[in-house]
């Protein structure tokens, strides 16, 4: 770090509190050797901060990084929605965060793993947040397994270490993770920075026009630096000599100029269609093909300014997809409608009951609220405190800003059941397409190696035999080539 000050126009160092320290090396004592005293009231605030300067991690997504930027709407969509945001010509702040999904912070950035890619826009009307991966599907469509899908990916609980034979065991019990698991061991599971890496929505949004019209629709970011990846062998080659190798790249890119740039497509379905489609185009792992729904092109994301306070602007960073804007509302889609609680409930546990004061967080826009007091809140409405009220307090304004979004829901009896069945739903058509239309030989070669080399660090029977029926179901082909080659030892 360079020196930019002499010692004479150095400020001095103070308490939290304001008042000037009497010294950065020595604490207070009785004589040279004596015992430290306890009115040294700065060394010991010095001990209490250092004991709390950190917050729980994520419990996923705990390692990452990400840079502020803004998304630039160069196309006429409003056909399909009012957002202001997607209005031609609106440029819109905005923050970007970029993570693994299963590993601590320490976690290697070359590790086989999905990537977050949550993007928190600071729009006129409020903050709208996406949290995305770089996978366009998940690896269930269903709220209730999320949580022991990722304690799976965790750490055992006997050896606390890693344990792939969990991994395999929830994934060939849960046959809906096919096609991510396919995606995952690809080519595409291992990108080579976060800025050769596409941006996905993966669950199905509603956007609502201005004349109340609504549409089903899919973000797709696509990198403008083109999709790159890297080898296993790479991947672990990097990860032992720089384990912050996806860190590093994007903050050296932005700070030498070579700011990264996206281009944000959206796949739009009428209303309508989706009661009648092949397949639920709600199912978190299925993709829309692109036959059917085009991509149509919306804006660019430009980042080009990295945080100047890593903990305060990347690690508070709180991203939530309720957070959605007039013209944006949610699917039926069942994990997203989950992760509307489940993300702000997080935030309130990792962060505190008044994240959203926090200036990363807090919107650009008017907040008029009358939530109030909790631990650490600064700005605090003052009366009245209380709606409906007669003294001047904020009302909601339904007509301003239209109705909620909303679709129809038959009567029925509560059940606990899958979505109900399109003509082409099933777990395999989809993995299967990746692997023979999205795939070259080699591609198709390096999957098998990945897999095969994953399969051969601790998955034993009655999970392994598991495994070879997994792959036949997504295709035959590779499915008997894995088991030869783990049966041969690689």
């Amino acid at each position: 770090m360079e020196r930019k000050v002499t010692d004479a126009q150095r400020p001095y160092t103070t308490t939290d509190a304001g008042i000037p320290s009497a010294s950065d090396e020595y604490s207070l004592t009785v004589g040279a050797g004596g015992p430290m005293v306890l009115q040294d009231h700065y060394v010991i605030q010095k001990m209490q901060q250092f004991n709390r300067e950190r917050v729980p991690e994520r419990v996923v997504h705990a390692k990452g990084g990400g840079a502020f930027g803004y998304f630039e709407t160069t196309e006429d969509v409003s056909q399909f929605t009012k957002a202001k945001l997607f209005q031609k010509g609106a440029r819109t702040e905005m923050l970007a965060r970029f993570s693994t999904v299963a590993g601590e912070r320490g976690y290697a950035d070359t590790a086989r793993d999905p990537r977050g890619f949550a993007l928190k826009f600071y729009t006129e009307e409020g903050n709208y947040d996406m949290v995305g991966n770089n996978t366009p599907v998940f690896f269930m469509r269903d709220p209730s397994k999320f949580q022991d899908f990722i304690h799976s990916q965790k750490r055992r609980a006997d050896n606390h270490l890693r344990d792939n034979n969990m991994q395999w065991d929830f994934w060939t019990l849960s046959p809906e993770s096919a096609h991510q698991v396919t995606f995952l061991m690809g080519d595409r599971g291992l990108p080579k920075t976060w800025r050769h890496m596409n941006g996905y929505s993966s669950h199905t949004y509603m956007w609502l026009n201005a004349g109340g019209e609504r549409y089903w629709v899919k973000y797709h970011f696509k990198s403008d630096q083109g999709v790159e990846n890297l080898t296993e062998e790479e991947g672990h080659q990097i990860a032992g000599q720089n384990p912050d190798h996806h860190l590093q790249d994007l903050s050296a890119a932005i700070k030498s100029g070579d700011h990264p740039t996206w281009t944000l497509h959206m796949q739009v379905m009428p209303f309508e269609d989706a009661a009648s489609y092949r397949f639920n185009p709600f199912d978190l792992t299925k993709v829309w093909p692109h036959g059917d729904y085009p991509l149509i092109k919306v804006g660019r994301m430009v980042l080009d300014r990295n945080p100047d306070n890593y903990f305060a602007q990347i690690e508070q960073a709180a991203f939530e997809p309720n957070n959605m804007v007039p013209g944006i509302g949610p699917s039926p889609d069942k994990m997203l409608i989950a992760r509307l609680f489940s993300y702000h409930d997080t935030h309130l546990h990792r962060i505190g009951g008044n994240a959203m004061q926090l200036p990363v967080n807090r919107p650009r826009s008017p907040v008029n609220s009358y939530n109030r007091d909790g631990a650490m809140r600064y700005d605090n409405p003052g009366d009245p405190v209380y709606a409906p009220n007669s003294y001047g307090g904020p009302a909601a304004a339904p007509g301003r800003f239209g109705t909620d979004p909303s679709w129809f829901v038959e009567g029925g009896e509560l059940v606990r059941a899958a979505y109900e069945a399109h003509a082409e739903d099933d777990d395999f058509g989809q993995a299967n397409a990746m692997v023979n239309r999205a795939m070259d030989d080699a591609g198709r070669q390096r999957l098998v190696s990945n897999v095969v080399g994953h399969v051969l660090q601790g998955v034993e029977e009655p999970v392994l035999s598991r495994v070879f029926e997994y792959w036949r179901s997504i295709d035959k082909t590779v499915g008997d080539q894995v088991e030869q080659k783990v049966k041969a030892g690689g």
